[in-house]
């Protein structure tokens, strides 16, 4: 709107003169003082650089896969997938309240690690040879007597070939596991349900067992927290590892030729070859450990791919990711660096400094010295970000006051700040971004705040630890769309916006 002044005569030009600069200097004043808004008024003044606002259906996966997503076109690269959505061939049926049931079995386990090294069973029994020998006991391969405190298995799995000639096989990635593992032929004791036919090792012409007194089989125990044993009648070393849902695989310890592609192709890789295996694995064939441990597929490459790998999860379920193993192919321009640290007690962990965390472009009260005391991991495994007391009470009281006008839900499992957004069709929530040692800030992809069971129940992604000094872990929620480097010879790992 225009305001426009007119005078009749030249007399009255100095008073008009004096009452416009007086109306000016009042609307100056007027001005000033709302520019004098405190820093959280003037980001609710511009939510759209604080907020995202997004449809509610991209929260939830399509019905179909779409396989179009930006994908590394290293030769060592491999299609990541979630077990649970379209893409996956197991089509594994997805409930909610089991996955983060199993998420918390999975959390409780890294604890349990991470404050008692010493509590570790004994691998016992096995067969001899190739697969086993004839007429030895089925169940000559036993559970281990207690649980080995290590890792349950996560929700992403890639296809990798095993075997001359090659097996294709779908296996969790895990970088919180340092052992590889696959279901092998005969099942001496029992095999779980698995998409691809179990791997038969006695048609592999580049198979072979590993001696319970050679040095690889010694330093299993400080991968899988169970001391190795020799299988009855030969001296064939047999491996046990237990995860915190109960979860089990016991069997050979042996090399094979794994195959990721056609021009990258790895001999005499160390792995398990199990005879006796139950558990919630989603109808993935074993396990791809990618642990600091000297049995990982990150170690047992290190010459080939020096210590480095990237990865990129899927926005949801319906879409694909990959993972790289090697540096070949540049990082993006938006990769930041944050230093990677050691977790005492927890060698085989990739560690993080959290220095601070931000909702809405608020930064939370939070000290420090909060996460210094805990320590911080990131993890592909575990599926929510799991936070201090503390830390995780300031992120949710800041989220649900900004959050205000959205109605409110029961909670899901572990989750307890959701939402009723089914009378919705776009959402608006505000950014959530992390910062990590070296100054390094992360912005959450939206994807990367919420979980989403049902449109009338949508959570806030994170969860409280049980005290302050529990171990703080990046899940894999939160990793979402980001590249994650990890440059394990340089000490750092990076974070990129818009990875696949």
């Amino acid at each position: 709107m225009a305001i426009i002044i007119t005078t009749s005569s030249s007399s009255s030009s100095s008073s008009s003169s004096s009452f416009l600069i007086s109306c000016f200097l009042l609307l100056l004043s007027c001005v000033c003082v709302f520019g004098l808004e405190s820093k959280e008024s003037v980001i609710n003044s511009h939510p759209h650089h604080y907020t995202h606002t997004l449809p509610l259906n991209s929260l939830f996966p399509a019905s179909t896969c779409d396989s179009s997503s930006t994908v590394d076109n290293n030769e060592a690269t491999l299609k990541v997938i979630h077990k649970h959505g379209p893409c996956s061939p197991h089509q594994a049926k997805t409930d909610h309240t089991q996955i983060l049931q199993q998420d918390q079995y999975r959390v409780n386990s890294i604890r349990s690690r991470l404050s008692d090294n010493s509590a570790a069973p004994t691998a016992r029994g096995g067969r001899k040879g190739r697969g086993g020998g004839t007429g030895e006991k089925k169940d000559a391969i036993t559970l281990p007597a207690k649980s080995g405190a290590v890792l349950g298995s996560g929700n992403y799995i890639v296809t990798v070939g095993l075997g001359t000639p090659k097996k294709d096989l779908s296996l969790i990635f895990d970088t919180g596991s340092d052992i590889t593992w696959t279901q092998c032929q005969p099942c001496a004791k029992s095999c779980y349900d698995q998409k691809e036919p179990i791997f038969d090792p006695s048609k592999s012409s580049t198979y072979s067992n590993v001696s319970c007194t050679s040095a690889e089989c010694t330093t299993l125990k400080s991968a899988t927290g169970n001391t190795p044993a020799c299988s009855s009648g030969s001296s064939t070393c047999i491996y046990g590892i237990q995860y915190g849902d109960q979860s089990f695989s016991v069997g050979y310890f042996s090399k094979e030729r794994l195959t990721l592609s056609s021009s990258a192709v790895i001999d005499n890789v160390l792995f398990g070859c199990g005879q006796n295996n139950q558990g919630l694995f989603g109808g993935s064939a074993g396990l791809l450990g990618l642990g600091r441990n000297k049995l990982s597929i990150v170690e047992q490459t290190a010459q080939k791919y020096n210590r480095y790998f990237s990865y990129c999860l899927p926005s949801t379920s319906s879409q694909t990711g990959y993972l790289t193993l090697g540096n070949a192919a540049k990082a993006s321009d938006s990769v930041k660096y944050t230093p990677l640290s050691t977790i005492s007690g927890g060698a085989s962990f990739y560690g993080l400094q959290v220095l601070g965390i931000s909702v809405g472009g608020k930064k939370l009260p939070i000290s420090p010295s909060l996460f210094q005391s805990s320590g911080t991991i990131i993890d592909s495994g575990t599926v929510i970000t799991r936070l201090p007391p503390t830390a995780y009470g300031a992120i949710s009281s800041e989220f649900k006051k900004q959050m205000s006008s959205y109605p409110v839900a029961p909670a899901l499992s572990i989750l307890d700040t959701c939402y009723d957004l089914s009378k919705y069709k776009t959402v608006t929530i505000p950014k959530i971004a992390f910062t990590f040692g070296g100054g390094t800030t992360v912005e959450l992809d939206s994807t990367g705040i919420l979980y989403a069971s049902k449109i009338s129940q949508v959570c806030l992604a994170f969860a409280a630890n049980g005290d302050d000094g529990d171990v703080a872990i990046f899940g894999n929620v939160q990793q979402k769309t980001l590249q994650v480097v990890y440059d394990i010879g340089g000490a750092k790992i990076g974070f990129g916006t818009r990875g696949c």
